[in-house]
């Protein structure tokens, strides 16, 4: 459940339950129930020539399903914990992807790519 603002840009939250009357508290946050192409779309509308930011393992893999993701940044760090969401768990086919930048450091590997749509 978010409860937040992140840095007064508007965020839109697909969800398939409406808000709690808490969100009335923060008026850049707007609960999408109708699906996560909706919220991307009106994530973009609300961005104009901006880029959008997913967060989180499920809707990034909701947004890699439904087609509305045009690159994926992956920060891979050197541990591993042992559980957790997997990432790319409920994607229904295989998604094509391409290398766009790669930057290396001791602390993490930061890999974006492009989503081959076709």
């Amino acid at each position: 459940h978010w409860g937040g603002d992140h840095h007064g840009v508007p965020i839109f939250v697909p969800s398939h339950r409406p808000p709690g009357p808490s969100v009335a508290n923060y008026p850049l946050v707007t609960y999408v129930t109708d699906g996560i192409a909706s919220a991307m779309a009106q994530a973009k509308a609300a961005a104009g020539d901006k880029n959008v930011l997913v967060h989180g393992a499920y809707t990034a893999q909701r947004a890699l399903e439904s087609g509305v993701l045009d690159e994926l940044q992956i920060a891979q760090i050197p541990v591993l914990f042992g559980n957790g969401r997997r990432l790319f768990e409920i994607l229904p086919s295989r998604v094509e992807l391409e290398i766009v930048r790669v930057i290396d450091t001791p602390e993490a590997t930061h890999i974006r790519y492009r989503v081959r749509h076709e």
